[in-house]
């Protein structure tokens, strides 16, 4: 079996996790407990579900074509769009889907659907997958999408493509062992074991986007700052902290109903901007015609309000959700001792929090795996609220180790996140905890996760589709990107299991046992799993966009099918679609 110990030399190109899994903002204080004789409010009786769809559409009519959408997002991706090497959360994701294309895509029907590719087949034990690309599909410089290019691609992500080293993905494509070009449209990747969920991997959160050989090879930080891909979208220019600006790809390869290429828009344009009650005001105003947020207190009390007033359409998800929570160090003190982590859990008043700090909406997180996950259980084995056992188990580790067990937790200075270290703070010193709060920066938080310098910090991560794509997070033996520090052998052979294992029965039961070992031993205190919305102005429409491409998307494609594997995926935690947005006139 593979070990993650042979990839210790690549210990600071971990940035790129910062990504994925920064502590989470939360939102505001506000939300109040019903009053006697009324109902509490729940996001089903707010219309704050993916199952409420997104508001306006229904009646919104036939999409028109033209017209430019401004986009505020929660963040800038400083670092660019150099997809082997850059550092992309959410708000770069968003980017991401407008200039580039991924092999494969999320669906409807909890896996994934090829996009890029025609196909993605493996042999008989999951050691070669075949991908065929489709025919046609043209860069923004008028390159052509070839295999040779995707090769390429796959090197660079995996670190073997001279002159473009990687970050994240050398870690989690390392058992690639060969990527071989077949033929003009085919290439063949072999694994070092067997691997079947690659086509989920090659998905990867969106981040794998496949980009133009000019962009691959360009010089300095050129990779970065002029991004080439295949896209409904093509790059314009770029501001760092105030625009990037993109304009249609008139030769984009999947057409529309009405016979021509989506998309619809003639320009799309991303303003970063932090703050989520200034992105909501922005909306409102009609400086941004778009957004997306996952602060609870913003989406009910600002972005709902103006849903029901008719001034915005909105969609909320937490389908396919990342899960909020506390991540805690296990390889030192006091969260090296499982009594403690345990015992913190127990402290933990996780209803209340999601209540006073959440703004009531998110579900509660039972363990890493949110419904409908395979591996997600409605009782995982999460320690109970209960003060009494938290303040027994203090007690048993202070008597044994002769540490009282204070800690410090590391967050960022963002008004939410001090709020949830406030919530841990005063939970803890109910069971006689003392906690001290470390303000720091969002890229010294990273580098101290990288390091294992922290004792517990605030972390969003892990958002749906196949569990096997948390492994490069979970496995131990020596992993750098293992940032709780935990290696737990049995943990390790189910992940394992998991990876190689093909019957969807037996990977159910696997990754359900994973979930019970991430509960019970307390690997992460889970709280809550995250809520997305994104918002539009009431004349904007096509949040998830259009079907995904059947056989030839070269033909006009239908506005809607029945076959889950044709529909996208409602989950909004790797951002969505762009090329089906469309602006009433």
């Amino acid at each position: 079996m593979h070990r993650f110990g042979s990839s210790r030399r690549r210990t600071m190109s971990v940035l790129l996790v910062s990504t994925a899994l920064l502590a989470a903002g939360c939102g505001g204080e506000k939300s109040e407990k019903a009053k006697p004789g009324t109902t509490a409010q729940t996001r089903e009786s707010l219309r704050l579900t993916a199952q409420d769809g997104e508001s306006g559409l229904a009646e919104a009519g036939e999409p028109q074509r033209g017209g430019k959408v401004i986009y505020g997002l929660e963040a800038e991706s400083a670092a660019g769009y150099c997809l082997s090497e850059s550092q992309l959360a959410i708000s770069g994701l968003v980017v991401a889907r407008a200039l580039y294309d991924t092999l494969t895509i999320p669906n409807a029907d909890g896996g994934f659907s090829p996009y890029l590719a025609e196909s993605v087949t493996p042999n008989e034990n999951h050691t070669e997958w075949t991908v065929t690309l489709r025919e046609g599909i043209k860069f923004h410089d008028g390159s052509d999408l070839d295999a040779t290019v995707v090769k390429n691609n796959l090197d660079a992500f995996r670190g073997t493509y001279p002159g473009r080293p990687s970050l994240l993905f050398s870690f989690v494509l390392q058992e690639f062992s060969d990527v071989q070009v077949k033929d003009s449209l085919t290439l063949v990747i072999t694994t070092k074991r067997p691997w079947v969920s690659v086509d989920a991997i090659l998905y990867a959160s969106g981040r794998l986007g496949i980009m133009a050989q000019a962009q691959l090879d360009a010089p300095g930080d050129a990779c970065a700052t002029h991004p080439i891909g295949t896209g409904p979208f093509e790059f314009v220019s770029w501001t760092k902290n105030q625009k990037l600006t993109a304009k249609r790809n008139p030769d984009y390869w999947q057409i529309a109903p009405d016979g021509e290429p989506y998309p619809y828009l003639d320009e799309i344009e991303f303003r970063p901007i932090p703050d989520a009650t200034v992105r909501a005001n922005a909306l409102d105003s009609g400086d941004i015609t778009a957004l997306h947020a996952a602060e609870e207190e913003v989406i009910k009390n600002s972005l709902r309000p103006l849903r029901d007033d008719g001034k915005v359409n909105l969609l909320v998800s937490d389908e396919s959700a990342e899960v909020n929570f506390i991540q805690l160090n296990s390889s030192i003190p006091p969260f090296n001792d499982p009594r403690m982590r345990k015992a913190l859990a127990h402290a933990a008043n996780r209803p209340e929090a999601i209540r006073r700090v959440r703004a009531g909406l998110p579900r509660i997180a039972t363990g890493p795996f949110g419904p409908g996950s395979i591996g997600y259980l409605d009782d995982a084995g999460f320690p109970d609220y209960d003060p009494a056992a938290a303040r027994k188990l203090i007690a048993e580790y202070r008597a044994d180790s002769g540490d009282d067990g204070s800690f410090t937790y590391t967050a960022t200075a963002d008004p939410a996140a001090k709020r949830t270290a406030e919530w841990i703070q005063r939970d803890a010193a109910k069971v006689g905890l003392k906690v001290t709060i470390q303000s720091v920066d969002q890229s010294a938080l990273v580098d101290r996760a990288i390091a294992g310098d922290f004792q517990a910090m605030g972390f969003r991560n892990f958002p749906g589709g196949d569990p096997d794509q948390n492994y490069v997070w979970w496995y131990g033996d020596g992993n750098l990107v293992n940032f709780g520090r935990w290696n737990d052998v049995e943990l390790n052979r189910l992940l394992d299991a998991g990876r190689e294992t093909a019957d969807p029965a037996e990977r159910e039961k696997i990754y359900q046992d994973v979930n019970r070992i991430m509960a019970s031993e307390v690997y992460g205190l889970w709280t809550s799993y995250a809520v997305w919305a994104v918002a539009v102005g009431s004349d904007v429409h096509g949040i998830l966009g259009p079907p995904l491409p059947g056989d030839d998307p070269s033909k006009a494609g239908a506005a809607t099918v029945d076959d889950p594997k044709r529909q996208p995926s409602v989950g909004l935690a790797t951002a969505h679609s762009l090329l089906g947005l469309w602006v009433e006139h």
